[in-house]
C-alpha cells in the first residue's frame, strides 16, 4: 500500500472526516451570518453526509463478500471509521437542531412533533450506544455476542429511520426519492450477501 493510501486509513481517516465536517458546518453557517437559515442549511447538510457515511458503514461487510477488490476491501477494513465519521456527523446534526430550536422556537415546533422526539431519541440512543461500543475495550466487555446483537438492530433501526425521514418529504419533494435510492440498494446488498452466506457449499468431487 502507497504512503498516500494509508493515510486514509483508520484513525487518520476518522480526523480527516471530522475535520471536514466540521469546517463545512462553520462555512455553510457562515454563508447565511450564521442566522436561523444557515443553520436549517447545517441541518440540511449534515442529515446528507450521516445518510452517505451510514451507507457506507453499512454496506461494507456485504460488498466485500460479493464484490471483492481493493475498494471494498478498504471499505470493510475501515468500517468502524466510517461508523464513528457517521456518528459525529450526527452530532453535528443534533447541534444544529439545538441551535435551531433555540433560535426559532416556532419554527421549531413547527417542524418536530411527539413522534419525531420518540424515533429521534431512541435513534440517537442507538448511535452513542454504537459509537462507545465501536472500541476494542469497550466491545471486548459487552462480548461478541452483545456486540453483535447491538450493532445489528441499531443498524437496521437507522436505515429505517433514514427511509422514514427522508421518504415522508418525498410527496412534497419527489427529488428526495433520490436519497431512497442508495438505502435501499444498501439493504439489497446486505439480503444478496446473506442468501449467498447460507447457501451450502457444493460438494468436493471425489
Amino acid at each position: 500500500m502507497s504512503q498516500r493510501q494509508s493515510w486514509f486509513e483508520g484513525w487518520r481517516l476518522l480526523a480527516l472526516l471530522s475535520l471536514n465536517l466540521i469546517v463545512l458546518c462553520i462555512w455553510i453557517a457562515a454563508m447565511r451570518q450564521f442566522e436561523v437559515e444557515g443553520v436549517r442549511m447545517v441541518i440540511r447538510f449534515t442529515a446528507r453526509s450521516s445518510l452517505l457515511l451510514f451507507c457506507l458503514a453499512f454496506s461494507a461487510a456485504a460488498l466485500a463478500r460479493l464484490w471483492p477488490n481493493a475498494w471494498t476491501r478498504w471499505q470493510r477494513r475501515n468500517r468502524r471509521y466510517l461508523g464513528l465519521g457517521f456518528a459525529l456527523s450526527h452530532g453535528l446534526h443534533a447541534v444544529a437542531i439545538f441551535a435551531f430550536a433555540r433560535m426559532d422556537p416556532a419554527g421549531f415546533a413547527a417542524a418536530t412533533s411527539a413522534a419525531s422526539y420518540l424515533f429521534g431519541g431512541i435513534g440517537y440512543a442507538a448511535i452513542i450506544a454504537m459509537a462507545a461500543t465501536s472500541f476494542d475495550r469497550t466491545a471486548e466487555l459487552l462480548g461478541p455476542r452483545a456486540w453483535r446483537a447491538l450493532h445489528l438492530t441499531g443498524g437496521y433501526y437507522l436505515w429505517f429511520q433514514f427511509m422514514v425521514s427522508f421518504g415522508k418529504r418525498v410527496p412534497a419533494m419527489p427529488l428526495y426519492a433520490a436519497f431512497l435510492v442508495p438505502l435501499l440498494a444498501v439493504m439489497a446488498l446486505r439480503l444478496i450477501a446473506m442468501a449467498a452466506s447460507s447457501r451450502p457449499k457444493p460438494a468436493a468431487a471425489d
